[in-house]
């Protein structure tokens, strides 16, 4: 598995140093704005990390993954408002109607390559706007208030921040350790070997369908888990604010900021998109200019144009023009009487 800088102990102390400020971080910074942003930051790295599966692993770029986050967001509103199901069970469903709806429409998309997959996956994610949209019992284009419940974990609503921070910071943990799986595994092999050369994959007897269709079922099964994440924090959602194509391009451009296919590049991509979206829109947004836009906008292109392999690479070039930990053997020969 790849470390963030490497094998060298300042790699190893610099990871054990972030983790221990994430766990203390809602404790230190009271603030409700910066604990949001906080939030807002593990919910995109959770989406980036089951989009890498496969955009990154896989090599299919889409651009509808906002269709399962919504799914996820829909299924357990309704069942809630409708039938009073327990958000956490209704999260299951979710997850597994999501999963269900890409395995049905896997083996159709993925016989399409390249950008004609993209143009199917940003039809897919239209198709359930607009029909969700219009459907009046999921509230239509009104969109659906969640009803306000007692705080606590049974119920899934919190009066203090922290515990949606955590819970946040769990789906992250969740997608590293299925990330971790696909990496160390013979999915992982045979994603990576159909996104560098599909024939020669097929022609070594990799079932193309079967293993694409397995990253893109836990990548919509992942989304929908945090997409009632996101209805359980907002306590409303509509068809603009889950499924809208601006969202898709948003999950796929933290991992293609950090690095696609990198094990730790929706975590740098999250970490740095996210706060620069957010704060350039407090700071920069007002007035109908959009600047916010046209900052992280360019930042985005500048990397790709510099580094097509993201922030990912960046560092790893880094890494590897650091000079050896210890004396080098140059200096061991003169140090031998």
């Amino acid at each position: 598995m790849q470390n963030i800088l490497g094998e060298s102990r300042t790699g190893r102390a610099i990871l054990l140093v972030f983790v221990l400020v994430i766990l203390v971080y809602p404790f230190i910074i009271t603030n409700r704005y910066w604990i949001n942003l906080m939030i807002t930051v593990f919910t995109f790295v959770a989406l980036g990390q089951a989009w890498n599966w496969v955009g990154g692993y896989a090599g299919q770029i889409s651009f509808g993954h906002a269709a399962f986050f919504g799914i996820g967001a829909y299924t357990s509103t309704v069942l809630l408002v409708k039938a009073g199901v327990n958000p956490w069970i209704g999260m299951l469903v979710g997850m597994v109607l999501a999963g269900l709806l890409a395995l049905s429409i896997g083996y159709p998309i993925f016989r399409l390559q390249g950008h004609y997959f993209a143009i199917a996956t940003i039809a897919l994610g239209e198709i359930a706007r607009i029909g969700f949209n219009n459907w009046n019992f999921v509230g239509g284009a009104s969109g659906i208030e969640l009803p306000i419940e007692k705080s606590s974990l049974l119920n899934f609503q919190f009066f203090s921040k922290v515990p949606y921070y955590f819970i946040a910071l769990a789906m992250v943990i969740i997608a590293y350790l299925v990330t971790y799986w696909i990496e160390t595994s013979r999915v992982g092999y045979y994603l990576r070997a159909i996104r560098e050369d599909q024939d020669a994959a097929r022609s070594l007897g990799v079932s193309l369908t079967m293993y694409k269709s397995i990253a893109l079922v836990l990548s919509a099964m992942m989304t929908a888990m945090v997409g009632t994440f996101y209805a359980q924090y907002i306590l409303f959602i509509d068809p603009p604010s889950t499924m809208s194509l601006d969202l898709s391009i948003l999950i796929s451009l933290v991992p293609v900021l950090g690095g696609a296919g990198a094990f730790w590049g929706p975590l740098l991509g999250g970490f740095v998109l996210i706060p620069v979206s957010e704060l350039s829109r407090s700071f920069l947004g007002g007035g109908g200019r959009a600047y916010n836009l046209i900052l992280y906008g360019a930042m985005i292109v500048i990397v790709a144009v510099l580094e097509p392999g993201g922030l990912w690479e960046v560092i790893r070039r880094w890494g590897k023009r650091q000079p050896p930990a210890g004396p080098t053997a140059k200096e061991e020969s003169h140090a031998t009487p």
